[in-house]
């Protein structure tokens, strides 16, 4: 599709996982609303996730993450990578964009470094409390590194930073006007593991819940919960057995509702879950991924507990029982919950996506 030619454009790089593509397409909305063009060069795996990304056009450009581990994976790896970059190369070239904005992960490599061969001005949106690798690579050379929470480690020294907020969906703004429910009578536990399930939190919240939450706490309980497939059965006929009310699926996809609707959630701590949690004001207990790059999930969740919105159980420490005793203080105290709903909701930065576009103008025009 052509470029409309009295409208600036912004080709947005985003990696291939909802937490990349998310706070991209918040932004892209931000940026059309505001009159210009955007387009969004991804690979396949990111392109999954933007069905109905607002965008004029889309690319589908090679990329790869080059595994030093297994060097024999290297020259591929670099044939791809350097495939990619000539592609978006010639994109640039033919629609001229003002601006490349780059969200994160390994797809958003080759459309950062053809703008910087061609010198086309470069933002950077680092959703997490760590730099991530590729966003790492093109610090020193952005116009703004934006980031979705004040702490930002790894970050090269002389970089241009600014904590912006993380963008979040329109929905999640709209649900975090729902008042945080009464907690007299049914109790709603919303259980999440991030886009994938988790398998840990699939195995432990159940037992938890059953063998360490008490009787008369237990029968108020509403679990909804995301578990993979295959533990769908083992998790059903506990809750069932424990007399708990659950709702199970793989996969929700009214996730602002289910938000609004928590007393209390357990979660991992991507950035984008947390955003949410804070944007929609909802107290969590949160179980950071231990495998994850940098261990960015801690010093993600330390957003929420740093205002005691949020506990944190590392993965390695967590049991039903630690966990069955958290939950059964946190829901026991409504008061409690009330002040932890609060203070997330201080957490928030709902403008993120304005001040975000903001910034954007302000570098296309120097």
């Amino acid at each position: 599709m052509a470029d409309t030619p009295d409208s600036k454009l912004v080709i947005i790089a985003a990696g291939g996982t909802g937490g990349h593509m998310f706070p991209a397409r918040a932004f892209a909305d931000e940026m059309r609303a505001r009159g210009w063009n955007t387009a969004l060069i991804s690979d396949t795996r990111g392109l999954k996730y933007a069905a109905d990304f607002p965008a004029d056009w889309k690319e589908e450009i090679e990329a790869a993450s080059p595994n030093f581990r297994k060097p024999w994976t290297v020259p591929g790896a670099a044939l791809k990578i350097n495939a990619g970059i000539s592609r978006a190369r010639r994109l640039m070239k033919q629609h001229r964009p003002a601006l490349v904005a780059g969200f994160g992960g390994y797809p958003a490599f080759p459309a950062l470094a053809a703008a910087r061969r061609l010198g086309v001005p470069i933002i950077i949106h680092e959703q997490n409390a760590v730099l991530g690798r590729v966003n790492r690579q093109f610090a020193r050379h952005a116009k703004l590194v934006a980031s979705g929470f004040d702490r930002l480690d790894r970050l090269p020294p002389g970089s241009a930073h600014m904590p912006l907020g993380n963008p979040v969906r329109a929905p999640i703004l709209e649900a975090g006007q729902i008042p945080y429910p009464p907690t007299d009578e049914t109790l709603n536990i919303f259980i999440t593991g991030g886009s994938q399930g988790s398998r840990i939190i699939g195995e432990v919240v159940p037992l938890a819940i059953a063998n360490h939450v008490s009787p008369p706490l237990r029968v108020r309980l509403k679990v909804v919960q995301q578990v993979r497939e295959e533990q769908y059965e083992i998790v059903s006929n506990i809750y069932r057995n424990s007399g708990v009310a659950c709702e199970l699926s793989a996969f929700f996809r009214d996730m602002p509702e289910r938000l609004a609707a928590a007393h209390l959630v357990i979660a991992r701590s991507g950035a984008g879950t947390v955003s949410e949690l804070a944007a929609v004001g909802r107290p969590s207990i949160l179980i950071p991924l231990a495998i994850a790059m940098d261990d960015h999930q801690t010093a993600n969740a330390e957003a929420l507990t740093g205002v005691g919105a949020a506990d944190m159980i590392l993965e390695a420490n967590v049991t039903p029982k630690l966990l069955g005793e958290l939950i059964s203080a946190r829901l026991s105290d409504g008061a409690d919950l009330a002040a932890r709903a609060a203070a997330a909701k201080s957490a928030a930065r709902p403008d993120a996506a304005q001040k975000l576009a903001e910034m954007a103008e302000r570098i296309a025009e120097l």
